[in-house]
Order: C-alpha cells, then structure tokens, then sequence
C-alpha cells in the first residue's frame, strides 16, 4: 500500500514537472508579453486620462472627473513610473 502511493506521487510529481516545462518552453513569453502589453495599455489610459496630474493636458478636466474613482489607486505608483529615469537597457527587457 504504501509503495502504490508512492509511486503515485512520483508520478504526480513528473506529471506536474512536465506540465511546468511545457508551459515554460511554449506559453511563458507569451504570458509576459501579454502582461507587459496590459500594464502599457494601463500606463497609456491613465496618462490620457490623468495626464493634466503632470503636466499633459489632453483631455478636459470633466472626463477626468468622471474616471478618478476607478483610477485613485493606481495614481500614485503610475506617477513614479512615469516620473523615473530611464535608460535605453529598459526597452530591452
């Protein structure tokens, strides 16, 4: 009894091993170029939006009114990005 459980859980372990190096190799690069293109898209709607915040005018002061609340949390740490220097290695990664 207890060596079928052991060789039960050898072979979840494999099964899962496997399962962590097909994901590495196939879907890993596309799961972070789908979060970097996300949090861009993010950085680009509140900068629309908020940009007045630092000095980018582009929409009236009324439809940024009317986005605040959904955007209040994120403020803060989007102005340090933006905010921050950057090197030309940034773009690389």
């Amino acid at each position: 009894m207890a060596e079928q459980k052991t060789r039960e859980g050898l072979l979840r372990r494999v099964v899962n091993f496997v399962q962590e190096l097909t994901y590495g190799m196939a879907a890993h690069d596309m799961a972070r170029y789908a979060l970097r293109t996300r949090a861009s898209m993010e950085h680009l709607f509140i900068l629309i939006t908020m940009g007045d915040l630092i000095g980018v005018p582009i929409l009236p002061p009324y439809y940024s009114l009317r986005i605040l609340p959904y955007v209040v949390p994120q403020i803060s740490t989007w102005k340090r990005r933006m905010l921050r220097e950057r090197d030309v290695s940034d773009a690389m990664f």
